[in-house]
């Protein structure tokens, strides 16, 4: 069997929606998500709607945007794990920051607007790597499939 342009474009949204689900799987177990974490989330679901649309429509354009969406949610992914890993500072919205040369009153402020879920502190992991770090490692190989499906010649109906 030949893999066409559809299957190859199916096998990375489903991809995208399997991630997607996880991430709302873990939030359901109670692994609150971060400001980084939802950013990751906006890339799959526009994959997973590029899919759909490819599965009738299968043009190489969407599958395109397919690896362009695969690819961002890998690059934020891969600037979570950096901040994750403290290899450089994070969003100070979702961060720890330093508090050198701030005196009480705005570092209590600082403390009260802080949100509750830190995007440099890790939640959860496997083998050594974050959620972060998997998203960006499976995403890359979901961008392969787009980056595949879009090389792909279409077939004759």
């Amino acid at each position: 069997m030949t893999l066409t342009r559809q299957h190859l474009i199916a096998g990375a949204a489903l991809g995208s929606a399997l991630l997607l689900g996880g991430a709302f799987l873990f939030q359901a177990l109670g692994y609150a998500p971060c400001k980084m974490c939802i950013w990751q989330r906006y890339p799959h679901a526009a994959a997973i709607a590029l899919g759909a649309i490819a599965w009738f429509v299968p043009l190489a354009l969407l599958a395109a945007l397919g690896a362009v969406a695969a690819l961002t949610t890998a690059a934020i992914g891969g600037y979570h794990v950096g901040v994750e890993q403290g290899w450089w500072e994070g969003p100070s919205s979702c961060s720890a920051q330093g508090v050198s040369g701030v005196d009480a009153g705005a570092l209590f402020d600082q403390i009260m607007a802080a949100p509750i879920i830190r995007c440099d502190e890790i939640a959860w992991q496997l083998g050594g790597i974050s959620m972060a770090g998997w998203n960006m490692v499976i995403s890359l190989a979901l961008a392969a499939l787009w980056i595949a499906a879009m090389r792909v010649r279409p077939t004759a109906a």
